[in-house]
């Protein structure tokens, strides 16, 4: 049974690795939460975007790999070296930090409406580069490895995505003063550099 949910616990842990990060995206679902503005619309929205780019990451890495199996190498060396400068970076903030938390009063995003706060929402979503990076290939690279259980590790991930945009808009007034502590960032980068690291070797190690 632990082996049959073992790939769905796995991309739980890397979807949360990638997700959990300093950005305007997490700050602008904390802000909302605070305000308690939209938390619902926004929740559901960076969740279901996260679902759609996931899949296509799964589903597209693994029909690459599917229709060329050598590719499954390219992509494990690539996916495995992005991994390791993702874990190289978040070591370093952990060692060098901003010194600053996750400030999440006033700033520039701010949601008078609905309205503006979806659009708000969408526009940090689906212009974000790095959005594309993490959910498509990182998540798609480290699925392939996974072989005919890469949905199930995609499952996973996008559980992920949900529990955490969840917890942040929904529990935006307890952790909001948690994640505006500089130490908790250095805690939680730690995490993510460790798993990064880890998942970037074995990548590399399995192509």
């Amino acid at each position: 049974m632990t082996s049959a949910f073992a790939p769905a616990f796995a991309g739980f842990g890397t979807g949360l690795s990638l997700i959990v990060a300093i950005g305007a995206q997490n700050a602008f679902v904390l802000r909302q939460g605070i305000r308690r503005d939209a938390v619902l619309a926004v929740v559901g929205i960076c969740a279901l975007s996260d679902a759609v780019l996931i899949a296509l990451g799964v589903g597209g890495v693994g029909a690459v790999v599917v229709a060329w199996p050598a590719a499954l190498t390219v992509v494990g060396w690539i996916g495995g070296l992005f991994l390791l400068g993702y874990g190289a970076l978040a070591a370093r903030r952990v060692v060098r930090p901003a010194g600053t938390g996750l400030e999440v009063e006033g700033g520039a995003v701010a949601a008078g409406s609905r309205r503006r706060a979806v659009l708000t929402c969408l526009a940090l979503t689906w212009l974000n580069p790095h959005v594309y990076l993490d959910t498509v290939f990182l998540v798609g690279s480290v699925a392939a490895d996974h072989g005919p259980a890469r949905w199930t590790f995609g499952v996973g991930a996008v559980l992920a995505s949900l529990c955490w945009f969840a917890a942040l808009g929904f529990g935006a007034r307890l952790l909001g003063r948690f994640l505006a502590r500089p130490a908790a960032w250095r805690v939680l980068d730690a995490l993510v550099a460790a798993t990064m690291i880890v998942l970037g070797v074995t990548l590399i190690a399995g192509a």
